[in-house]
């Protein structure tokens, strides 16, 4: 068997473990009511946001409706990978999974996708359900191109927590430790994020919320490409040209390259230090 074949196989035995796990089964309903009931709900005809601002196309809605990736998805990420070291290294499983002829860093890359995979699939199949209740309530079909940077940035962004949580896991021996760490990692990017750039304004003399001031708007995108949820948003607003905030489309696609190598070249080479 070659190297990508095993890799492959222990990646589907390591999805389908928590693909058809009980705490799938939990968050399921949650994913449900984040993604396709936040479509449902932003594609009302009828809408008026904050601002009395309407969205005008398939794109904006599903662009508002990516609350529902950041809220619901990227925690049951969390949810799902946090014991994927931690678990298996306190049963002792970890010590003869590490003792097979498999190199770790093969072993490690099966750890991430497993994980990964186990998350997404089921998040781009409620994402697709949610593209055809935007379709049905307002007529309007996102372009291939639309579609394309909304799943595939979507991908992106349940992938770096889920590295963010299995290199925590990695370092800890025990579960409690590791999802503490990952849910601290995951309420700091979602909800104190705001605090953080707020801060940052406070102390550059920038008026903090003015929507209509260029100087806030360029500082919280910039800071915006520091934060996983940041860069995903960006990586959507590449696609709504009338959102601009100063970031470039390379600054966006590069800062995602980097939230996905750097914490892949971490957990990989953790894995080939770690001691069972």
């Amino acid at each position: 068997m070659s190297d990508f074949s095993r890799i492959m196989a222990f990646t589907r035995r390591f999805r389908n473990e928590r693909l058809f796990s009980t705490r799938m089964y939990i968050m399921l309903p949650i994913l449900v009511l984040f993604l396709p009931g936040m479509a449902w709900g932003f594609s009302d005809p009828n809408i008026v946001l904050p601002g009395g601002h309407q969205p005008a196309n398939a794109m904006e809605v599903l662009f508002y409706a990516s609350l529902g990736v950041v809220f619901g998805a990227t925690m049951c990420a969390v949810l799902l990978s946090y014991d994927s070291v931690s678990r298996e290294r306190a049963s002792g499983v970890l010590e003869l999974r590490l003792s097979q002829p498999m190199p770790r860093s093969h072993q490690a890359i099966a750890m991430i996708f497993g994980s990964w995979q186990a998350i997404l699939i089921p998040t781009w199949f409620l994402m697709l359900i949610s593209i055809l209740l935007v379709r049905y309530r307002m007529g309007d079909w996102p372009s291939s191109a639309d579609a394309f940077v909304y799943f595939i940035s979507t991908a992106f962004i349940l992938l770096w927590y889920v590295l963010f949580t299995v290199l925590a896991s990695s370092y800890t021996r025990e579960q409690g430790t590791a999802i503490s760490f990952g849910v601290g990692l995951w309420f700091l990017f979602t909800f104190l994020w705001a605090l953080v750039t707020t801060m940052v304004a406070y102390a550059s003399g920038v008026s903090i919320g003015q929507e209509n001031d260029a100087t806030w708007v360029m500082l919280e995108g910039g800071l915006d490409l520091l934060s996983p949820n940041g860069v995903y948003h960006h990586l959507l607003e590449t696609r709504l040209p009338q959102i601009d905030r100063g970031i470039a489309v390379w600054q966006s696609w590069g800062m995602a390259l980097i939230w996905t190598v750097l914490p892949t070249w971490l957990f990989i080479r953790r894995m080939e230090r770690i001691l069972p």
